[in-house]
């Protein structure tokens, strides 16, 4: 059985990543179309052996699409998630315009597919935020055994997590550095090239950014609505590949050898965890990579029961196109039925 899907936002940096993970894990697909804005009508595509053309979002006809992967930014997918919906197909929305909608389930497929049922509300599911994502991955099989009661993470993002612009950015400052050009900042408020920025997304009227908001909202939605969650997101000079350093405060006892045997065997994690030099994942190991890696694992003596870790994930692919297709898959699976 074959169905037909349609991946809005496909010129874009996880457009493209949904294109090859489609193709990598020989998805199911009859066909699919690459769609975006009418300036990129034409512009070649590719999908595994084949290059697709791509075609225009304003004038495309969704009767007969099974599945619609939405990345194109959050005003688009609330003009055309419902459209789409309405017109039949399934919308995996990688935004963040619906993640908090009660009515729109918000997924992260080894922490909690059964949600996915329920998306026939509105025919819409949401992918969470990309750091979000790979952290409750890591959260979720330690929560099963000794449950959590408070995370404070730190973040160390990378550019690709702001699109292509934002790694256009970094590699023309890194370029101009070496050659004494002056730097000229666009996408981000300060140099990024050889600097940190403890700034993501828009600031709130509590202090936090929109991006540490949303990791806390989106957790407990996600995993388990009495978690605490405390976050400082901070965009770093790499080109693809998050980072995140993780406190976890539980309510039971947990050692690092325990919390290490359970990861290991948990959907999604890669532990890679020895205390010497180079016995830890960094970004640039992770890209292309479908695991979450874990690495640091050890007691924080600062509260009764407490571990900290490390964790690395390709943030464009299990922070975007792979957890979308995840659902995709589990979808055709469990929830969709096609006339024969």
């Amino acid at each position: 059985m074959s169905w037909k899907i349609a991946v809005v936002g496909a010129t874009g940096n996880v457009g493209r990543e949904m294109m090859n993970i489609l193709a990598e894990r020989e998805f199911p697909a009859g066909e699919v179309v690459a769609l975006a804005s009418r300036k990129s009508i034409g512009q070649d595509i590719s999908f595994g052996d084949k290059t697709l053309k791509c075609k225009a979002l304003e004038n495309f006809d969704f009767k007969g699409t099974d599945i619609v992967l939405m990345s194109a930014g959050g005003a688009i997918s609330g003009e055309w998630s419902p459209k789409i919906a309405a017109a039949g197909a399934v919308v995996i929305d990688n935004s963040s315009k619906w993640r908090m909608d009660p009515d729109v389930p918000l997924v992260v497929p080894e922490v909690n597919s059964t949600a996915i049922g329920k998306f026939a509300k509105k025919n819409i599911i949401a992918n969470p935020n990309c750091s979000t994502a790979q952290m409750v991955v890591a959260l979720k099989p330690l929560h099963d055994v000794a449950r959590i009661k408070r995370v404070v993470v730190s973040t160390y993002q990378s550019v690709s997590g702001a699109g292509k612009d934002a790694m256009d950015e970094l590699f023309t400052q890194t370029r101009a550095i070496f050659v004494t050009d002056s730097i000229e900042t666009k996408k981000f408020t300060k140099q990024i090239a050889f600097n940190v920025i403890p700034h993501i997304d828009v600031f709130m009227d509590d202090g936090y950014t929109k991006e540490e908001w949303k990791m806390a909202a989106e957790t407990r939605k996600i995993l388990d609505p009495d978690i605490k969650v405390t976050a400082t997101c901070v965009r770093v000079p790499v080109f693809v590949g998050h980072s995140e350093a993780i406190n976890i405060e539980f309510e039971r006892p947990i050692t690092p050898d325990q919390a290490r045997d359970i990861l290991r065997e948990a959907p999604g994690c890669m532990v890679v965890d020895k205390r010497e030099d180079g016995g830890y994942v960094t970004p640039v190991e992770c890209v292309g990579d479908y695991a979450t890696f874990i690495s640091r694992i050890r007691k924080d003596p600062t509260v009764e029961n407490g571990l900290a870790l490390w964790c690395v994930s390709d943030n464009l692919r299990k922070g975007a196109a792979l957890n979308a297709i995840q659902i995709a898959e589990i979808l055709i699976s469990r929830h969709l039925k096609k006339a024969a």
